[in-house]
């Protein structure tokens, strides 16, 4: 009732101001009409007048020129017509004039004086009255002057209908405007409103059979609104129903998801099946050292998430070799078994020749897909002959993943990442009763900017060969789907978030990644134990500090690594207590230097480095040191241990380990974690610090507060964040992927 209230109020003052606006306009435009008109007339009458007033005035002939007045004055409308002489005085008059204007004439006398017409309105006797004087000339001087008085009042009056006839229409116009809406609201919104508040109040009390059709309302206003609460009712019932299944297939045990509890959870889902994994970088590559072969592990999130996983799976992962000793190292089928020190599983890799390594990998994967997906102001470059290479490349893939699976019953083939885009859709076509995920690494950007690239549709149509499409987080599964309902004719299922074309559906989940969380009581702070590590650690780099923060990262330009380093450099110059006694450590790992954009970032951070250190250090201290090299896991984590803080500053990032990993590294509880927020770790570490990592000032004064925190907010913000970790491992992860790919129906199952 009181929205009803409203509603006519807003109606009548709208209506009101509308019908005011409109009046005033059409008596501005009347008024301005009429006196135009009668201007005109009167200009005509004068100057007709004249001529014959002016030689009888010149003759001295006052009877003749009063005939001529008297017979003049009585005109529609013409009040009448009187002669002045030079002093204003009247000769010659209308006779009902003469006693009501005063003399002298001030207007006859001005317009005598100034030899010019003049006009305007005055009031005779109440009434108003349009005056016009001009002065008439003789033939060697001016004789004096004439006036015509117009009877004025004629305007008003008309001006007055003008505003009752809109008065009337808006009364008109009010009762019809408001009678409409009041029916056209109880007809199509407050009706159907109580209907499907109605039919509600069933459902959520019991009363009415669960996933019973809702009656239509009327209109159609609400059509969208009834359709969504419909589903909503059955999304309901579906996910009480998907509940309770899940409850009763939980595993008995509810502690926290470890490997141990992974590999007997893989053992139940896979029922002996094996896990192919396939990526472009492997997860152990070689390197000859002079006479010597050195294994190690690449740095970046993929292997950190998934080496584990495989581990415990014994599958096959299936990736580029791209060490220059890596070829020594398998046997006749491209094959060895991994890590090295405890072979778990099997590595197969692919071999590239310079041509596809550089159109597949430097060009269409980490020229044009990587920055298209970041949306980090670096521009995509799309050329045809790299697109090209990236088609065989994943071709050449297909054709090691069918070698692998040959022989496998629905095989379970999780693919990794941006490079593979084409994968699912080649390996489907061969091999229709695989189940494959397409598992993605980086963000999805929006439909506007996806649109850049010139091969949008063939990408969108490889990617969804896949059965599962998983990302990190909902946003950017939104975002994918978004761009699929924009680019592609395909029918897509909102409640279910997924994607069916050709017969074929494509589930779009969001599954957050995440670290290895073993062996340790996330919720139980420990005594801080790595004090003696941490002086021989800080005497192996050169330095003195009581302070110490550390980055973990591939030099790119995604990870905000200029820009820590000028928070670093404001941070100093705003709290320069802090100068010899913070000491901040970048454990950078060089990457795609082939690519110039990578190449000029590597001597940007160089640059940043050396001006820093050169504007602050002391003989003793220096404020960044920037440790350039490939790092072991080991080499990270003694870091990460000793660190008061851990800088992530990505610009734009899908998930970044590195947060996890350092909050998995804490202990002791009492380090600090500066967390970008556009990173996807920020949507569950909220208790790290979170900053705009392009504002200089915000990263400043995040420093600070992390090295003046109180001993006990610190340790409550990370038992917080470890207690995240902890209840989202890497094993929970993987758990929840493969368990949602070893679920899947195969279509004769759907058949």
């Amino acid at each position: 009732m009181k929205i009803t209230k409203r509603l006519i109020v807003a109606l009548t003052i709208v209506i009101a101001a509308v019908t005011v606006l409109f009046a005033l306009y059409q008596v501005h435009e009347e008024k301005q009409r009429l006196i135009g008109e009668l201007e005109r007339r009167t200009l005509i009458l004068a100057d007709s007048l004249q001529e014959s007033v002016a030689p009888l005035m010149q003759s001295d002939s006052p009877a003749k020129l009063n005939r001529l007045v008297v017979r003049f004055g009585n005109r529609e409308r013409l009040r009448g017509v009187v002669v002045f002489d030079r002093q204003g005085t009247i000769l010659a008059s209308t006779p009902e004039l003469r006693q009501k204007i005063p003399q002298p004439f001030p207007e006859a006398v001005r317009s005598f004086l100034e030899n010019r017409a003049e006009s305007g309105f005055i009031n005779i006797e109440g009434s108003r009255t349009y005056v016009y004087v001009l002065p008439l000339a003789g033939e060697e001087a001016l004789l004096g002057t004439m006036a015509l008085f117009h009877d004025a009042s004629y305007i008003d009056v008309r001006l007055m209908e003008i505003g009752k006839h809109n008065l009337l229409r808006f009364l008109a116009h009010t009762l019809l405007i408001v009678l409409i809406t009041l029916i056209v609201v109880r007809w199509s919104i407050t009706g159907p409103i109580a209907q499907i508040a109605a039919w509600m109040r069933e459902q959520r009390t019991g009363k009415s059979r669960t996933g019973q059709p809702m009656i239509a309302p009327r209109g159609d206003v609400l059509a969208p609104l009834v359709s969504e609460v419909a589903h909503l009712a059955k999304s309901l019932a579906l996910a009480r129903a998907k509940a309770d299944e899940k409850a009763v297939m939980r595993l008995p045990s509810d502690s926290s998801w470890t490997a141990q509890r992974l590999k007997d959870h893989m053992q139940e889902e896979l029922g002996g099946r094996k896990l192919f994994v396939v990526s472009n970088r492997e997860p152990y590559l070689h390197l000859r050292e002079g006479s010597v072969v050195r294994c190690i592990i690449p740095a970046g999130g993929l292997v950190t998430a998934l080496d584990p996983v495989m581990r415990i799976s014994d599958g096959t992962w299936i990736a580029h070799g791209s060490g220059n000793a890596d070829r020594d190292t398998v046997d006749a089928r491209d094959r060895l078994r991994v890590p090295p020190e405890n072979p778990s599983y099997t590595l197969r890799r692919v071999w590239f020749t310079k041509e596809e390594e550089e159109g597949y990998y430097y060009g269409f994967s980490n020229e044009g897909m990587w920055p298209l997906c970041h949306i980090t102001h670096t521009r995509p470059l799309f050329r045809l002959e790299d697109w090209i290479e990236y088609q065989k490349v994943n071709e050449k893939f297909t054709e090691a993943v069918l070698q692998e699976i040959d022989g496998e019953e629905s095989p379970l083939v999780l693919i990794q990442d941006y490079h593979l885009a084409l994968l699912p859709l080649l390996v489907k076509k061969r091999r229709p009763d695989a189940k494959v995920a397409l598992f993605w690494h980086i963000p999805w950007p929006n439909p506007e900017s996806f649109g850049i690239c010139p091969w949008q549709q063939e990408i969108l149509l490889g990617m969804l060969g896949a059965d599962i499409i998983g990302f990190h987080i909902q946003f950017h599964c939104n975002n994918f789907l978004d761009t699929v309902d924009r680019f592609l004719e395909s029918k897509i299922d909102w409640e279910q978030f997924s994607v069916s074309r050709g017969g074929h559906t494509t589930l779009v989940k969001p599954f957050p990644i995440s670290v290895r969380f073993d062996g340790i009581d996330p919720l139980e702070p420990k005594e801080r134990v790595h004090t003696p590590d941490r002086a021989e650690l800080l005497a192996g780099i050169g330095v003195q500090a009581k302070y110490l923060g550390v980055g973990v990262d591939r030099i790119d330009y995604t990870k905000g690594i200029p820009e820590r380093f000028r928070a670093i450099e404001r941070f100093l110059e705003k709290y320069p207590e802090f100068i010899g006694s913070f000491t901040f450590v970048e454990l950078g790992a060089p990457s795609r230097t082939h690519i110039k954009r990578y190449y000029d970032l590597l001597a940007e951070v160089d640059e940043a480095v050396n001006r820093i250190n050169w504007r602050f250090q002391t003989a003793e201290w220096k404020p960044i040191v920037f440790l350039k090299a490939h790092h072991s896991h080991d080499e990270i984590d003694r870091f990460y241990r000793i660190a008061d803080l851990c800088m992530v500053t990505s610009l734009h990032d899908g998930m970044n380990l590195v947060a996890k990993e350092f909050v998995a590294s804490q202990e002791d509880g009492e380090g600090v974690l500066i967390l970008s927020q556009f990173a996807g770790a920020s949507r569950e570490l909220k208790d790290a610090i979170i900053v705009n990592p392009y504002d200089r000032e915000e990263m400043a004064d995040a420093l600070f507060l992390s090295l003046t925190m109180k001993q006990q907010e610190r340790a409550e913000r990370m038992r917080r964040m470890r207690r995240a970790v902890g209840e989202n491992t890497i094993y929970r992860w993987a758990g929840d992927l493969i368990t949602a790919l070893a679920r899947l129906r195969s279509p004769e199952d759907r058949a």
